[in-house]
């Protein structure tokens, strides 16, 4: 029997599903790199005179707190049997962490499954750059707007002309993902594309698309070698490259450079940023022979330090492979498992594929990695996703082929009571039961429905509840929500 004050009714803990465990980014190997090594690299910058850009010492700062309950969480909780769980708060960074990169990636590749591209074949145009547009574009976000316009038109163009339409007559679109980084952490600003495979006619209601065959080595050819003189001449009209009859230069003034351009320019060029080695090439590992020198691949052609890339094809029913497309092409630039220490606590970090030369490791130094990350942080305010021609928010046709039917001159139609809401952001839950088809916005010890009762964000309250948590056992039994009470008196029958 128990007596004196009832025991608190404790809730019974919660179950995660199978596969999945909170992330712990302390644990990892990228944090405990950056919170050792982070306040000297940003020493080191403030006494070289090039002090970390402040949306950078951000971006450093918001991975620190990610994913950490000491800096705040959300209370979710059972509508049901009432077990708990604290989830983190998220710092939203869009270059240093892989836990926010991979939700982006998830839902980048949902909006434009689900709400942007048509059931219309598509295809995959890759452009890579020179070292010195690299340069050119990594440092100035209105540059690449520039240049990014010359190469869709160029290609625009060239599936207008092969579907014999005009830009009176036909419009075509495309969708690009900016990826700032190479499989090396190396800063290498490229072009991923996912064209229409044809062309739209404009004079038909609903449209009608007609479809173009793949290019030919030839016409790719011919493609990055216009790309190649139209993007030369407009950086040479606006006074940022010189050529003459055999090189071409940057023109502009280093006094007015950024703070990060010493960064970045080691990055593109794959070398030593910071320390006594500053200049000199990075160490590598080269474990495999080195391949033969051989002709480009298919789909591919090359031009003065330009590189096109034509060669993956989706077809109108194949939204899986679509999709799994555009995850790769907005993946997050560090991959964790990739990374690891040698015994002298450099950074070894495994290529996902060996370069030419047989490389497969790259070997850096804590500070040189950090720097390495700082020069892959974009300008804040610079879109990294971009929509062309019929996939613009203003183009006529957008509503009519999107999936979504939104757009400019978009109607409700007749059964509909409201237009297709606008896209909101998903929810980490939802992300997951998505992308790794792991369900835990259900209960799974009782089936119900879990919401969030509350959001922690008071220093003091978050360490009273930590502590707590702490202190409690983790195997003790589920109680009942009624407090514990002696049996009632017996009253004498007789």
């Amino acid at each position: 029997m128990a007596s004196g004050r009832a025991a608190a009714w404790r809730a019974p803990p919660f179950i995660d599903p199978p596969g999945y465990a909170r992330h712990r980014p302390e644990e990892t190997l990228l944090y405990r790199l950056v919170e050792e090594h982070y306040p000297a690299f940003l020493a080191a910058r403030e006494a070289a005179g090039r002090p970390l850009p402040a949306h950078v010492q951000a971006e450093f700062e918001a991975y620190l707190k990610c994913g950490r309950l000491e800096h705040g969480f959300l209370r979710v909780r059972c509508e049901t049997c009432h077990a708990e769980k604290l989830v983190a708060f998220s710092c939203k960074g869009r270059a240093i962490c892989p836990s926010c990169g991979a939700r982006r990636m998830a839902e980048t590749a949902a909006l434009l499954v689900d709400e942007v591209l048509p059931n219309r074949p598509l295809r995959q145009w890759v452009l890579s750059l020179p070292f010195a547009l690299r340069f050119l574009l990594a440092r100035d976000p209105d540059v690449l707007t520039h240049v990014l316009g010359i190469v869709y038109r160029t290609i625009a163009g060239h599936i207008l002309e092969k579907a014999r339409l005009t830009h009176a007559t036909g419009a075509t679109g495309a969708v690009t993902l900016i990826q700032r980084f190479g499989s090396a952490l190396n800063a290498n600003v490229h072009f991923h594309m996912l064209f229409l495979d044809g062309a739209y006619l404009t004079g038909t209601n609903p449209p009608v698309f007609r479809r173009i065959a793949a290019p030919s080595a030839q016409e790719l050819q011919t493609l990055v070698a216009r790309m190649a003189e139209r993007i030369g001449r407009a950086l040479e009209r606006e006074g940022l490259l010189v050529r003459d009859c055999e090189n071409s230069y940057l023109s502009f003034d280093p006094a007015a450079g950024g703070p990060l351009d010493d960064l970045i320019g080691h990055s593109i060029t794959y070398r030593v940023a910071m320390g006594p080695r500053a200049g000199q090439k990075v160490f590598t590992l080269q474990t495999v022979p080195a391949e033969p020198p051989e002709e480009p691949k298919k789909g591919v052609a090359q031009a003065a330090g330009f590189s096109l890339h034509a060669g993956i094809g989706i077809e109108a029913d194949a939204r899986a492979k679509l999709e799994r497309l555009c995850r790769y092409i907005s993946r997050p630039a560090v991959a964790e498992e990739r990374l690891a220490l040698t015994e002298r606590g450099d950074v070894r970090l495994q290529l996902k594929t060996a370069f030419r030369d047989g490389t497969t490791q790259v070997i850096l130094e804590p500070l040189d990695f950090l720097a390495r990350l700082a020069a892959l942080v974009p300008p804040p305010r610079t879109h990294q996703t971009r929509y062309h021609g019929v996939f613009a928010p203003h183009h006529a046709l957008r509503a009519a082929i999107t999936p979504a039917g939104r757009g400019r001159g978009a109607r409700p139609t007749a059964a509909a009571e409201r237009p297709v809401p606008k896209h909101a952001s998903m929810s980490w839950a939802q992300r997951l039961k998505r992308v790794f088809a792991i369900e835990i916005e259900t209960c799974r010890r009782c089936g119900g429905k879990l919401e969030v009762i509350a959001s922690i964000e008071d220093p003091a309250l978050i360490e009273r509840i930590l502590v707590h948590l702490k202190q409690r056992p983790e195997s003790d039994p589920p109680r009942s929500p009624f407090a514990s009470r002696a049996p009632p008196p017996q009253t004498p029958l007789l």
